[in-house]
Parts: structure tokens; C-alpha cells; sequence
């Protein structure tokens, strides 16, 4: 088995805990615009990172077994927790009628189902090598002109992030090497200082949407042939966030890096706890920054607590589809 590389570990778990954070403050956004603008700052990158280091770490598609493993991975705890939040929606009074739609991803699900498509398209992608980049652009842009696919399958979102997940196949190590380079980390600073100012002066809430990348131009209000444009520009903003984010990534072993290999886990799983804190009449009444402050806290506790060890040992079976490890009991054979 390789060793681990610490970089990845930690981006991972600080990239679920953004993940967490956004989500439990998404909510709020609408009354807070300091929540808001924070909101549009993280959603430029936490998704768009994380599907970089998934494309990065997609280089052995080419081993026997792949296709089955990348089902085993990702199909099939999507269709077990799909038909489990199903459940969950119906008997917390989030739904009224219990619903059952398998080909219409639950809330975060969504990823499971991209992800499967991404392993996939990557078999053919690999062989255009650097040229595959520019077309998963084209194709991101396209597909936004097309207002027939809505949430089914994931569709809208799987060609809007695979550019991400492509760039990450085609980088090297030596790449985020040279991204950690002290003059870039200088920079870093200042550029997503600079991102955090114009979500919030310049961004519009009401383009929140496309961040999101699950609608086409058309279901977000727009019907000009330069709504590509608009795409292109929100790309560019996320590529330099995510890198600028990447390139302060600490590259050691920290407290925190072992969590970074249970962060299926934490995404999988957190979006019980944050639907339940939405219900509290407590979460609606939040608007003091020591509350933000506190709703920060509450991410890492619950990023902590998911990826503990007896959280992972009860959930393993649905997510990993392995039980859990037994101590042999000796007296029991011997009793035999």
C-alpha cells in the first residue's frame, strides 16, 4: 500500500468542513448578507477542490476491475442513501408524501451520481491527453443552452464540474508542488482577499445559481446566446479561487489529516444533522456574528463526530458495503 500524501488528507478534511459550513449557512443567507457573500466566497471552491483531487487521484482507470469498483463506490451507496433520506424527508415533515425517486438525486447525493459519469468519461477524455481540457469547457458551457435535464441524474451538474475533475486527471504532483511555492502562498492571500470583497460588493445574491451548476441558462433567467459568456467568467473565478484556496493547504501531518480520509463519511452523512438543526426555532433566530462564529464551531463538531471511529463503524456497511471487523473470540471455538 503507498504512503499517504498529507497534502491530500488535509486539503480533503478542510475542503468537508467548508462543505458543512456552507451548507449549514445556507439557510441564513438570505437575511445576513455577510453570510451571503461569505456563501458565494466558499461555493466558488469547496465543491470545485474537492472534484480536482478526485480527478487527480482517477489515474488508475485503466486497471482491471475498474468500472465495477467505481459502481461499488459510488451507484451503489447513492441508491442506498436515496431511498434512506427518502425516509428521512418523510417522517421529519419535509415532505408531505413519501417520495421515492431514484433517478433524481436528494440534496447532496447528486455528487455519487457525477462522480460515477466522471470515471467513466475519463476513459475516452484520456486519450485527447491536454486537448480533452478545453473541450470539458465547450461541453460545461453547452450544456447550458439544453433546458430539458433539471436535476435528473445529475446531468446538468456532471458536464458543468467534469472541467475540474478532468484538469485534476491531467495535473502531477510536481504541479501542486510548485503551487505551494512560497511566492504563490504570498499571493494566494491577497487574491482570494480580493474574491471575498467583490462577493460581497459585486456579486449579486440572485446570481447564487450559477454557482451551483445544476440549471440550465434558461430555469436561471437568462435566454441570450452570451449566457455561455457568463459561465466562462464564473469558470474563471473558480479555477483561481480553488487554486489560491490549494496553494494554502498545509503539506505536513497535522491533528487533522488522518480525518482527511473519512470525509465520504462526513458528506455523506451530514446532511441529517444540518436538515435537523434547520428545524430548530432556535437556527432561524441566528443573526449576531458570535452566532456565525458558533455555527463554525457547530461544523467542526460535526465534521469530529462523523468521523469518529464509532460513527464510521456503524455506517460502514452502507457506505463502504463492508462489515465491520469482529474480534475473534477464542472461547467460542473452543466451545465447539
Amino acid at each position: 500500500m503507498g504512503k499517504r500524501d498529507f497534502y491530500f488528507d488535509n486539503a480533503k478534511f478542510i475542503l468537508i468542513l467548508f462543505v458543512v459550513f456552507g451548507h449549514i449557512i445556507s439557510p441564513l443567507k438570505e437575511d445576513h448578507h455577510l453570510l451571503f457573500a461569505l456563501y458565494k466566497f466558499i461555493f466558488l471552491f469547496h465543491m470545485p477542490a474537492f472534484i480536482l483531487i478526485s480527478g487527480y487521484f482517477c489515474k488508475g482507470f485503466n486497471k482491471p476491475g475498474y468500472i465495477m469498483k467505481t459502481i461499488k463506490r459510488t451507484l451503489v451507496p447513492y441508491f442506498i442513501f436515496q431511498v434512506i433520506y427518502s425516509f428521512y424527508y418523510y417522517f421529519t415533515g419535509y415532505d408531505d408524501h413519501f417520495k421515492l425517486t431514484l433517478l433524481d438525486p436528494h440534496w447532496s447525493l447528486w455528487f455519487l451520481i457525477s462522480i460515477f459519469f466522471w470515471h467513466l468519461a475519463i476513459i475516452p477524455f484520456s486519450k485527447l491527453g491536454k486537448y480533452g481540457f478545453p473541450l470539458a469547457i465547450i461541453l460545461g458551457v453547452g450544456i447550458g443552452y439544453f433546458d430539458v435535464f433539471g436535476s435528473y441524474l445529475s446531468i446538468e451538474r456532471t458536464f458543468v464540474f467534469f472541467p475540474f475533475f478532468y484538469l485534476g486527471y491531467l495535473l502531477k504532483r510536481e504541479h501542486f508542488v510548485k503551487l505551494q511555492q512560497s511566492v504563490n502562498k504570498f499571493a494566494a492571500v491577497p487574491i482570494l482577499i480580493g474574491i471575498f470583497v467583490i462577493c460581497f460588493f459585486v456579486f449579486p445574491d440572485a446570481w447564487k445559481e450559477w454557482l451551483l451548476g445544476d440549471s440550465s441558462y434558461a430555469a436561471m433567467g437568462n435566454k441570450t446566446w452570451f449566457d455561455g459568456l457568463l459561465r466562462l467568467v464564473f469558470y474563471a473565478g473558480s479555477f483561481i479561487t480553488t487554486f489560491s484556496v490549494m496553494a494554502l493547504m498545509p503539506k505536513s501531518k497535522t491533528t487533522f489529516t488522518k480525518l482527511g480520509q473519512c470525509t465520504l463519511y462526513i458528506y455523506l452523512l451530514h446532511g441529517f444533522f444540518i436538515k435537523t438543526i434547520n428545524l430548530s426555532p432556535y437556527y432561524n433566530s441566528i443573526g449576531h456574528y458570535s452566532q456565525y462564529i458558533a455555527l463554525f464551531i457547530l461544523s467542526i463538531v460535526i465534521c469530529l463526530l462523523l468521523a469518529s471511529k464509532p460513527v464510521r463503524t456503524f455506517a460502514k456497511p452502507f457506505i463502504e458495503l463492508k462489515l465491520p471487523k469482529l474480534k475473534h473470540d477464542d472461547s467460542v471455538t473452543r466451545s465447539q
